[in-house]
């Protein structure tokens, strides 16, 4: 069994010793029960595919280890063996117990699955909190495969292991939303947590998850209680609490992040699930509340500032930082986020310095979500450096500021070229958009702007690289801004070692479903 639409992963059969690649002439695969050894192999097979696309669709991961290579299952490992497990370079699945309930479930291969992911991402850890929190990592993508396959004969929980009958009584691995029912799981921190088997201190994150997508109390999943007196979390949904998870451990978790830290707070989970919310959702909106709200629910208390009650918006700038040369003009988007409370109109003003002018269109936006384009200028006389542009905000009830930092080079140079022709990105495509520039001999000079100005309704999504005619990379944006729209940004490079006649390209891939936009325009200037 191979499957060419996802990097060649493989299963196959070890009855005989060694890893034989399973075969069948007439492409029906097994009977669905353990009367014909295929059945278990098509379950591994299905698992493996599942897990792929969740990775790709979901989180924009291009499979488990984000190169689009695919895994190796093994089915029908010894005998009667009751587990399955990722080995750093394969899955192996047992049988279970008489033969008769082999370890291949979707949940369970899932888990184990998601281990090549952490480990792709963080070094493999086995031990401590550290070592929970890849095990609880493990338990959250496995039960997000679950849901995300929609399987009606084995519909999403979170019951971990619930098909297996490992315990011999028909109860599950684990219990996300109440860990310690099964009899060893933490669902509350203490300072034992970390002595814990991995295991056990895993129930600690689990249970934050729970309460982070579908909130305390009595839910359709089960009822999770809260830690000594932490109030009531409201649940924030499976899809945003599954992408705050991902992008806190691709981006934030280190090798030792752990539940609680008091010499290093921002090295814990806490700290970079909220900078995490943050950068997908906003500071102090519905989600970072969630966050901070779920952590406390399990007895995680961290170093973060509570968020203000009454009315209150944040202000971000998207780009927050740009270059243009002497004369140039650039343009960010600056946008609103409702923090609590009720929606406010708000007055926006710019102050730069002398040299630089600053225009914002509109002027007042509604403090829940309003957009406003900041346009700024810079002068023939404008002297190179750097400006801070400060855009500031006024509601009936607070103040808030936004700082975007101008750099400010030599003048343009000549042997300029533009392309205006549209080129649309689609969801999960990689597009170019191509100049060809000539009459320009010799080589670039080392003073470059790149002018690239793309609609897109989620930034977040995109990884932006010109290609030199001789195929050298140069990334312009990769991945950051989240949801913000469209980018206006000019890119100083340093292209001194490239010739500077040939085709170059502006390559735009779209690394997650759900928004889509188009390449407008770009410019580049070599001599």
């Amino acid at each position: 069994m191979i499957d060419p639409l996802r990097g060649n992963s493989r299963t196959c059969d070890l009855t005989s010793g060694t890893c034989a690649t399973l075969v069948d002439l007439d492409n029906v695969w097994g009977n669905g029960s353990t009367t014909n050894r295929q059945s278990v192999a098509v379950d591994a097979h299905y698992a493996a595919a599942r897990t792929f696309d969740y990775f790709k669709n979901v989180h924009g991961r291009n499979g488990l280890f984000g190169n689009g290579t695919g895994t190796v299952s093994r089915v029908h490992y010894g005998n009667q063996y009751p587990y399955a497990f990722w080995d750093g370079t394969q899955m192996t699945y047992g049988d279970g117990l008489s033969n008769a309930k082999p370890l291949a479930s979707l949940d369970v291969a899932a888990h184990e699955l998601s281990h090549a992911v952490n480990d792709s991402i963080l070094p493999p850890m086995t031990t401590g909190e550290a070592g929970g929190l890849r095990e609880a990592s493990s338990d959250i993508f496995g039960a997000m495969v679950e849901f995300y396959a929609a399987n009606a004969t084995d519909p999403g929980d979170y019951r971990p292991g619930d098909r297996t009958g490992i315990n011999g009584d028909g109860s599950p691995v684990r219990h996300m939303y109440n860990p310690p029912l099964d009899g060893a799981s933490h669902g509350c921190w203490s300072s034992s947590t970390k002595s814990l088997d991995v295991r056990y201190s895993s129930g600690v994150g689990n249970h934050f998850f729970f309460n982070l997508a579908e909130g305390s109390g009595a839910t359709a999943y089960g009822t999770s209680p809260l830690c000594g007196s932490a109030p009531a979390v409201t649940g924030i949904g499976r899809l945003k609490a599954e992408r705050i998870w991902y992008r806190a451990l691709d981006v934030y978790f280190l090798a030792g992040t752990s539940y609680v830290n008091t010499a290093n707070p921002a090295n814990t989970a806490r700290a970079g699930t909220l900078h995490a919310t943050a950068d997908l959702y906003g500071l102090c909106g519905v989600e970072y509340r969630a966050v901070q709200a779920a952590w406390t629910s399990v007895a995680v208390a961290g170093s973060d500032a509570p968020c203000s009650p009454g009315n209150n918006f944040t202000l971000t700038a998207s780009p927050a930082s740009g270059s243009v040369p002497v004369g140039g003009t650039l343009s960010t988007a600056v946008a609103s986020a409702l923090v609590s409370g009720v929606a406010e109109s708000v007055a926006l003003s710019a102050s730069s310095a002398t040299g630089v002018t600053a225009a914002l269109v509109p002027a007042t936006i509604t403090s829940n979500g309003g957009t406003s384009t900041l346009t700024i200028s810079t002068a023939a006389a404008t002297a190179p450096g750097s400006y801070p542009v400060t855009v500031t905000g006024v509601s009936a009830s607070v103040t808030r500021t936004v700082t975007f930092t101008l750099t400010v080079g030599s003048p343009l140079p000549g042997c300029s070229f533009t392309s205006g022709t549209d080129v649309a990105i689609v969801d999960l495509s990689t597009v170019e958009s191509s100049i060809t520039v000539t009459g320009c001999p010799g080589y670039a000079n080392g003073y470059n702007p790149v002018d690239v100005h793309i609609l897109h309704t989620y930034i977040g999504d995109l990884t932006v690289t010109l290609v030199a005619p001789d195929g050298s990379l140069y990334v312009l944006h990769n991945r950051t801004g989240g949801g913000t729209d469209n980018i206006h940004q000019s890119y100083i490079l340093n292209l001194a070692t490239e010739l500077a006649n040939g085709v170059w390209k502006l390559r735009v891939q779209d690394s997650a479903a759900g928004d889509v936009g188009k390449i407008d325009s770009w410019t580049i200037a070599l001599q």
